[in-house]
């Protein structure tokens, strides 16, 4: 209500107004009044104690406008169950300096304080150094219009940020762009940079932990991470094999061991020969049905763990050990749409050095042949469209048709 709408009283000695409202006797039980100091001062906030200016920042974010009219009793509880005299202190300053506007009603106990509402409340905001209530709104309304990304992941995760809150969208719509740039960043477009989830929250924030839990969530729930290299961990490529590896400083005798081993990248590029070379190489993407391969491998053959989509640092891998030992490839990975998409990439590697590769258990009749299966979802069926317009192995044709006329996906695990 303006000041000049309604009659005020003159000052008391404490500088503060009185406005009866309403048509009720300001005597009667009734009664409502308002108290206010109608000369405006700013408020001397330098000298506020701490817990006066966190108060009044808990105050303000409840009062966008000078029209908002707060409860008392829920800004009391703001203060807490200790803080009763810190907020009527607080109370008292403000009201004393104009900042706020009071209204009491009458009991049979007295007056007592109903509601205020902040005169200004932008101006005591940037009096101490407050973002206003909606400026993570608008600063999101602005944001959101300069998302454009070439990516269809990426700009698909763009248009979900609407449905975050404006803080988390703009720190969200930060990531993008990094994950845009760490991509960019490869050595070329198809080889993005490869590192740990330290190294990138370091590459998008400058800190190695500033990335939340929740927001990994978020990003692995729309993306996948391990594609763009972006690990964990240090990565480790797990193989089993028979071969000795020789490097310019000794070998290793894989045989040796009754088990697979895990070998960073850094171990695998600095091999200069294998020997014997394996017959063939069987590489499987579900890591259970690797493991248990693994206690049963031929001699004369290697398997290597197939990571999901393979990421850079895999790829370069696992060209390395090819162009050591070129034999062909066998490829198990699911019998679903990402499975085909994973097994064509990491043939291209064989396809490069003109080498043979073969789709394992990943036709019509081992989907056929699983004990239970899934639906296919939008996402498949669109890849699908994407897949059927590739020139594949003829086992994936038939794969990718079965998969169409029954609507269902499997996994590997019952293959094996």
């Amino acid at each position: 209500m303006s000041p000049d709408a309604i009659a005020w009283s003159a000052p008391d000695a404490r500088g503060i107004s009185t406005a009866v409202l309403g048509k009720a006797n300001a005597s009667s039980l009734r009664g409502r009044r308002l108290l206010r100091a109608l000369r405006v001062q700013p408020a001397d906030t330098e000298v506020w104690p701490t817990v006066w200016r966190r108060l009044a920042a808990q105050w303000l974010k409840s009062a966008p406008g000078a029209d908002t009219r707060l409860q008392w009793d829920s800004l009391l509880r703001k203060a807490g169950a200790e803080g009763a005299n810190t907020a009527l202190a607080l109370y008292e300053d403000l009201l004393a300096h104009g900042q706020i506007e009071a209204e009491e009603v009458r009991d049979r106990g007295g007056w007592m304080l109903k509601r205020l509402r902040f005169t200004d409340p932008a101006a005591l905001r940037r009096h101490l150094g407050l973002p206003e209530p909606d400026a993570d709104l608008r600063a999101w309304q602005l944001r959101r219009d300069t998302l454009d990304y070439a990516d269809a992941d990426l700009a698909a995760a763009a248009r979900d940020l609407d449905s975050c809150a404006p803080k988390t969208a703009l720190a969200r719509a930060d990531l993008l762009d990094a994950l845009a740039r760490w991509r960019d960043a490869g050595p070329d477009a198809a080889a993005p940079r490869a590192g740990t989830r330290r190294d990138f929250s370091l590459f998008a924030r400058g800190d190695t932990k500033a990335i939340t839990d929740a927001d990994w969530t978020w990003l692995e729930e729309r993306f996948d991470l391990a594609a763009d290299g972006i690990v964990a961990h240090a990565p480790i490529m797990l193989l089993r094999a028979t071969f000795t590896a020789r490097t310019h400083n000794g070998s290793l005798d894989l045989g040796a061991l009754p088990a697979f081993i895990g070998l960073p990248p850094a171990a695998v590029s600095a091999m200069v020969k294998i020997e014997p070379a394996p017959r063939c190489w069987r590489l499987v993407e579900n890591r259970t049905v690797f493991d248990r391969l693994a206690t049963k491998l031929p001699a004369d053959e290697a398997l290597v763990w197939l990571p999901g989509y393979p990421p850079g640092w895999w790829s370069k891998a696992m060209c390395h050990l090819l162009r050591l030992g070129p034999a062909p490839a066998f490829i198990a990975c699911d019998p679903d749409p990402d499975g085909i998409a994973i097994a064509m990439l990491a043939g291209s590697a064989w396809q490069a050095l003109g080498l043979p590769w073969a789709p394992d258990r990943m036709d019509a009749d081992a989907l056929e042949r699983l004990p239970a299966r899934r639906d296919l979802s939008m996402r498949d069926l669109a890849l699908l469209d994407r897949l059927e317009r590739e020139t594949l192995p003829p086992a994936l044709i038939a794969l990718a048709a079965a998969m169409r006329s029954s609507g269902q996906k499997g996994e590997q695990e019952g293959l094996f």
